[in-house]
């Protein structure tokens, strides 16, 4: 796993991961990871100044240090560095588990043919994501618009990022989900891994895609299928 993107979320990962290892096996088995913890100040300086291949050389070097610890596969514990995955995978022998193709899958096997996304303003902006989600599994994928995406963006870095979780800004975001519904969505991919600690499915009627949960999930099957 490579984690700390923010840690707040790499810990949902890492609890999810065990919990479902926990329960396919029983007993007191848990999950064998090796997991490489960035500082997210260094990646978050990085990403607002658009020095993105400087940020996929640091995340190269960590997903080295997982496949040298005995990785089988890697998982690159957010949604955003995911603009850098191809550089990352290019640097190591191991299988890349991309989240976008974890979600869509599950949005495929459900039968969800259009899909709002949330996350921060690089996800939603750029292509790297929602273009792979429409491209490779023929799924229409809507955003939000400008202004609601700056305060989606603002609400992940100087929030959750940091654990705080307030209701204000759930009220916020549950009204973007309302409107995505609205406009078509029949469902929303919370596209970035910090949104599940503020939004989760009993807040709204609205199908919620957890991208940290269903990233883990995959982890898991392809775990147990090798162990």
């Amino acid at each position: 796993m490579l984690g700390g993107m923010s840690w707040e979320s790499t810990a949902s990962y890492y609890s999810a991961v065990n919990k479902g290892v926990s329960k396919a096996l029983g007993g007191l088995h848990s999950a064998r990871v090796c997991l490489y913890s960035v500082d997210f100040a260094e990646i978050e300086q990085l990403q607002h100044e658009n020095r993105w291949d400087e940020a996929a050389n640091l995340l190269c070097r960590a997903a080295q240090s997982v496949e040298a610890g005995g990785a089988d596969f890697l998982l690159i514990c957010t949604n955003t560095m995911h603009k850098v995955a191809e550089q990352i995978a290019s640097s190591i022998a191991i299988p890349l588990v991309h989240i976008a193709d974890a979600t869509a899958e599950q949005l495929v096997a459900d039968g969800v043919k259009r899909v709002g996304l949330l996350g921060t303003r690089f996800t939603m902006e750029q292509d790297f994501y929602k273009g792979r989600v429409s491209e490779k599994y023929g799924i229409d994928v809507l955003v939000p618009d400008e202004e609601e995406q700056s305060l989606i963006h603002k609400v992940i870095y100087t929030e959750l990022c940091l654990g705080e979780i307030r209701d204000a800004s759930r009220e916020k975001y549950l009204k973007i989900i309302g409107s995505l519904h609205a406009r078509g969505a029949e469902a929303v991919i919370l596209g970035c891994t910090e949104i599940a600690l503020l939004v989760q499915q009993k807040h709204t009627q609205v199908p919620l895609y957890d991208t940290t949960q269903i990233h883990a999930g995959k982890a898991v099957t392809l775990a147990i299928g090798q162990s």
